[in-house]
């Protein structure tokens, strides 16, 4: 694992972010043009992103197991940490707030941050595995996630379409589709144009991203931003709590020391940002939710070098 490269990568993640943050100020980038920026996230570059990760790495049987064990793994955490968030937060009284932070606590931002992390720690293997963890990732978030945010409202229904097509798991069939196409065509190699272009396409991700959270934290006051106990109990078990519990069952399973490694840091990242979209769109509390999303991706900055080097010492016990 490099954490060197990791280091580098959070640190310019926090540029990114300040650079939003400036930009948020300056009214550069407002809230019309968040949404239309995180529309085009959603809908053009992170489904390029997905199909590149998987792409990009040659089809063998070693690999292709390595992408279903991944996958399993990815619904495993995500309904293990469903289990930690329902529990930690039956003590919040407030509806609508309880089921924002149990949403937040369970869906972390594992495609627009977690692949270029990935990346930055295991290489190319590492974003291969993170666009299975994506897959596991939009399915629960379209079933969990809307039953978790539909409890007493009967205007959210909960549907098997919405959870097998979406714009996670839609790229990650075809990236799927095209990795195993030379099982079927041996010399098949997809030409070095496509490759570039979903390259390009897919690195608008992390910096737009970044953007967006950034000019986010903008429209919030600093007390906002860092006054609110929910927010920090939010920030507690979604960045230290759910990934140290994830590291120490992991060990004790017996799992190896790479995925130990892998699950500690899918489990650090901070909350989806996709948890203020659905705020926004089903209008369950959208300032809260961005609260929300915005310090503990700030935070996550400071959070997660240090989860990540716990989680080594954990396994070198």
């Amino acid at each position: 694992m490099n954490f060197t490269a990791l280091l580098n990568t959070i640190a310019t993640l926090f540029i990114m972010l300040i650079v939003g943050y400036i930009a948020g100020k300056l009214g550069i980038v407002d809230g019309v043009a968040s949404k239309k920026l995180s529309n085009l996230i959603i809908t053009i570059a992170q489904p390029a992103l997905i199909i590149y990760s998987i792409v990009k790495m040659q089809y063998s049987a070693e690999n292709l197991e390595l992408g279903l064990k991944t996958l399993a793994l990815g619904f495993a955490v995500h309904l293990f940490m469903g289990a930690v968030a329902f529990i930690a937060c039956l003590k919040i009284k407030e509806l609508n707030e309880r089921k924002i932070l149990e949403f937040s606590m369970v869906f972390g931002n594992t495609g627009f941050i977690g692949i270029p992390i990935m990346e930055s720690l295991f290489g190319d293997v590492g974003g291969f595995m993170a666009s299975f963890i994506v897959v596991s990732f939009n399915i629960l978030m379209w079933t969990l996630g809307i039953a978790i945010l539909g409890r007493k409202r009967d205007d959210i229904k909960l549907t098997l379409k919405k959870a097998l097509i979406n714009k996670g798991t839609i790229p990650s069939v075809i990236g799927f589709s095209v990795f195993l196409l030379p099982i079927l065509v041996p010399s098949f190699k997809l030409p070095s144009f496509a490759l570039s272009s979903l390259s390009y396409i897919a690195s608008l991700c992390t910096p737009v991203s970044m953007l967006i959270i950034g000019a986010l934290l903008a429209g919030r006051s600093f007390k906002q931003i860092f006054g609110s106990g929910k927010v920090y109990y939010l920030c507690l078990f979604k960045l230290i709590v759910m990934p140290l519990l994830v590291t120490v069952i992991m060990k004790l399973l017996g799992f190896s020391d790479m995925w130990v490694l892998f699950a500690a840091a899918l489990t650090s990242m901070p909350s989806a940002t996709s948890v203020s979209m659905l705020a926004e769109l089903y209008d369950i509390t959208p300032g809260f939710s961005a609260q929300g999303v915005g310090t503990s991706s700030l935070l996550s900055i400071a959070t997660m070098p240090c989860v990540i080097w716990l989680a080594q010492k954990i396994i070198e016990l």
